[in-house]
């Protein structure tokens, strides 16, 4: 029990129930729950459930937005990148948004927002939370392009009966295809390749296939 808790230093707390035990820890932290990380250490029926219920957890504060690990790598980046840019950072539904803007912003979205898309997937790969970045609205932009363009495939699809394949996507890109297609009664989608980049398959449902990733 002494050696867990030194390899554990976070301090636990106890309660009938889960919602006591956050309540107990808000307590003793003055903390709100948005502020906790908790998880649940252990979850018993004492002396065969005469005496009820209990269950320990171990709760910490969350990092500020300021000291997450996709915050500590883009201000290093940025202190080397030759573009003069500004970013804020945002949480919410358990995501990290990253809001760029600057005189250089405009750069970021060239080549069909490359260098966003891979700034994106560079934050993904060392972030603790999912992160989605965005620059001068392109996210919304973007994702009203693809659905289009999947509804045109769509139509194409239900007026000749014939499959159409859509050009190469990276995985948000095909994540909003197969959902626009897969709402549409009698389509379906089936992403084709290896590798980061993929084509989508559209064809009627009749005919073999599966959608994947």
């Amino acid at each position: 029990m002494e050696k867990n808790e030194k390899n554990n230093p976070f301090p636990e707390f106890k309660g009938r129930n889960l919602e006591e035990a956050i309540s107990h820890a808000e307590h003793v932290l003055k903390l709100s729950r948005a502020q906790l990380n908790y998880e649940i250490v252990t979850e018993k029926t004492k002396l065969f459930g005469i005496k009820g219920k209990e269950i320990v957890i171990r709760a910490w504060p969350k990092k500020t937005l300021d000291e997450t690990p996709a915050a500590q790598f883009l201000n290093n980046f940025m202190e080397i990148f030759p573009l003069e840019l500004s970013y804020y950072l945002k949480e919410r539904n358990d995501l990290l948004f990253v809001i760029f803007d600057g005189p250089d912003k405009h750069l970021l979205l060239r080549k069909d927002g490359a260098l966003l898309l891979a700034l994106q997937h560079i934050l993904n790969k060392i972030s603790e939370a999912k992160v989605q970045i965005d620059c001068d609205f392109f996210k919304k932009r973007k994702e009203r392009e693809i659905r289009e363009k999947a509804k045109q495939a769509a139509r194409a699809v239900q007026e000749t009966g014939q499959e159409e394949i859509l050009d190469y996507m990276n995985p948000y890109e095909r994540r909003i295809v197969h959902l626009t297609v897969n709402q549409i009664p009698g389509l379906a989608t089936e992403s084709l390749g290896e590798g980061f980049l993929k084509q989508i398959r559209v064809y009627p449902e009749s005919s073999a296939g599966s959608v994947s990733e």
